[in-house]
């Protein structure tokens, strides 16, 4: 299942145009601050899907039975450009456990051939447990099918949720034949196009760098 957020009109839209802007990216502090915005929309709306348990809460004047979720989910990203994204999950799964996974592209003397290297996870254990992997950007899902395979290492999730800001169909395509059945993809938007380096047209650039600065 796909959900995309984005084509609803709400708050979110104005945040994401303002990432994409190029004349606002120029606000380092800004960009980050939307980033976590939106990741803070996808928690409240994937909190929707989570399983639920009535329990009773006691008051100053009584007591008011309660929805609540029945356990919190693992936060997952892809250091370092899904770290302000995944904060605003954070900030709504605040009972949420962490896992965070360093992967990079190795590019060939061809720039446009790379292979996705992972070199560092923690992670706590998955069996049984609600997977969220978030990362803004899914180009060719080659990134995200390789962190995915490396977490799951750690257990077998219930269920699997990947959140991305931007996505291409190819790469939602890559993702959804590589990943378990029991996976729902989020994204704000879908664009059309990538270069022959594998970038998102038209996206809104490199993530990390606009966090956070060149590499």
């Amino acid at each position: 299942m796909i959900h995309e957020i984005g084509r609803k009109n709400s708050i979110f839209n104005q945040f994401l145009r303002e990432v994409r802007d190029q004349d606002i990216q120029n606000d380092r502090a800004r960009f980050r601050r939307n980033m976590e915005r939106m990741g803070e929309i996808f928690a409240y709306e994937l909190s929707k899907e989570l399983d639920y348990e009535l329990i009773d809460v006691t008051t100053t004047l009584g007591s008011a039975a309660m929805q609540v979720p029945k356990s919190f989910p693992v936060l997952a990203t892809i250091m370092r450009a899904g770290l302000p994204f995944h904060q605003g999950m954070l900030n709504y799964f605040d009972h949420a456990d962490s896992a965070f996974v360093s992967a990079f592209r190795k590019h060939s003397k061809d720039e446009g051939e790379f292979i996705v290297e992972v070199d560092y996870m923690s992670c706590p254990d998955l069996d049984g447990r609600e997977l969220i992997i978030a990362d803004p950007m899914l180009a060719t899902g080659t990134s995200m099918v390789k962190v995915h395979k490396a977490l799951l290492k750690k257990g077998k999730p219930v269920h699997n949720h990947i959140v991305t800001l931007l996505a291409t169909k190819e790469g939602i395509s890559h993702v959804r034949k590589n990943a378990p059945p029991n996976t729902t993809i989020w994204v704000g938007a879908i664009d059309d196009e990538l270069t022959a380096q594998a970038y998102i047209v038209p996206g809104l650039g490199d993530a990390g760098d606009l966090s956070y600065g060149l590499k």
